[in-house]
């Protein structure tokens, strides 16, 4: 904590100015003439098919986070807005899920794409090792291959790590919250622990069988356990006030785009934005090693714009959706339902999309469903996460160990 708070006191403007200025570049990059660069040289076609890369991104970069955060931050920032706006209204909710869907939308996937291309350009274009330090190549040439380049992979590995550890943790107190109200097993230390052995046993296995027949399979599995989830929620849920908002969320979203992307509470003088923005900026940049070198890997043959437009719009559009059927649904169960769900966020954060279920008809069915997803993100996350560590230990071999 008291290194964080150093970071976000003194480092805080660096952060909120470094993440603007990749996702601008990004843009800038996809349509300027560079854009027409294919990934891999002009004669080289993508390895997967769209609707399975599209399902790779998303699982790896956002899914565990995602499923976690979805019911839990609108609500948390209902109760807690900043800015100065009064909890518990209508404009907290709105702003509730701005804030949100900015965490989650375009500048997180601004810093996964920078990296990515830098690691997928100097790999399939230039012939260097699928590893952190190829980026580096134009700043230090062939000295990437010494003490330099093992210093740069061996802090993509521990940012890794860390990263990886952070979702991994929140996903297995969400695994365990949905057991304990299914089965009753308890919520406790013990349980996640042995909840972490045996899906990591599951994440094994799939990673033996390899990108194609493990990762990518699973990622499609995941992606339709989630989408039949969102379709039920969307379903018996408040279905009218949930597609209102998400076209009120979309235009929110855009319209405060530059506003909360350049706030730094200078006026204020609070510190909302260390525990939340600054903390997130982090988390995402903790996780671009691993993400950027996952998407990079998968994304061989398309162009650098078909990369950049896809990697930024449709895991954003995919965000704004997901976030706006369960935190709107858990938002209007505070303003118009039987309430609840503020409580139980309160009591343990782990719970609130089961505490969101539960209060929807067919509540152990879909509390189970959750949970499968839960844990497939978890293992794909982890997964792609062993991938990215394997590759850079072993030198950027294409095909590790």
């Amino acid at each position: 904590e008291a290194i964080q708070g150093l970071f976000s006191t003194y480092a805080g403007w660096i952060y909120i100015l470094g993440v603007n200025f990749f996702l601008v570049f990004c843009i800038w990059l996809a349509f300027s003439r560079y854009g027409e660069i294919r990934l891999g040289g002009p004669d080289a076609r993508p390895e997967f098919t769209t609707r399975g890369w599209i399902a790779m991104l998303f699982s790896a970069g956002m899914g565990i986070g995602l499923v976690f955060w979805s019911v839990a931050e609108p609500i948390y920032h209902y109760g807690a807005p900043p800015l100065g706006v009064e909890s518990g209204s209508a404009r907290s909710a709105g702003l509730a899920m701005t804030i949100t869907q900015f965490h989650w939308g375009l500048h997180a996937w601004g810093i996964y794409a920078l990296i990515g291309l830098a690691m997928a350009y100097f790999t399939f274009n230039r012939g260097l090792p699928l590893t952190v330090r190829s980026a580096f190549h134009p700043l230090l040439g062939e000295r990437i291959h010494g003490p330099l380049g093992h210093l740069i992979d061996t802090l993509a590995v521990l940012a890794t790590l860390f990263g990886l550890a952070t979702s991994l943790g929140l996903g297995a107190k969400q695994v365990n919250a949905g057991l304990t109200l299914l089965f009753g097993i308890g919520h406790d230390t013990l349980n996640q622990v042995i909840i972490i052995v045996l899906i990591t046993l599951v994440a094994v296995a799939s990673i033996v069988a390899g990108l194609d027949k493990g990762i990518r399979r699973l990622s499609e599995i995941n992606m339709a356990a989630a989408a039949l989830l969102l379709l039920f929620v969307l379903a018996v849920g408040p279905t009218l006030f949930i597609l209102d908002a998400l076209v009120q969320n979309l235009g929110s979203y855009i319209q405060h785009l530059m506003q909360f992307g350049t706030w730094t509470e200078s006026y204020s003088r609070t510190e909302w934005q260390h525990s939340w923005t600054i903390f997130y900026w982090a988390w995402w940049i903790a996780w671009s090693p691993f993400v950027g070198m996952f998407i990079a890997r998968i994304s061989k043959g398309r162009t650098i714009r078909e990369f950049l437009v896809g990697v930024l719009l449709t895991p954003t559009l995919l965000s704004l959706l997901w976030l706006t059927v369960f935190g709107g649904t858990a938002l209007y169960e505070e303003i118009a339902g039987s309430g609840g769900i503020a409580a139980a966020v309160e009591e343990d954060i782990a719970t609130a999309l089961f505490a969101l279920l539960a209060r929807l008809p067919l509540a152990e069915l879909s509390s189970l469903v959750a949970v499968f997803v839960v844990v497939t993100f978890f293992v794909t996350s982890s997964d792609s996460g062993s991938l990215v560590v394997d590759t850079i230990t072993s030198g950027g071999h294409p095909h590790p160990p």
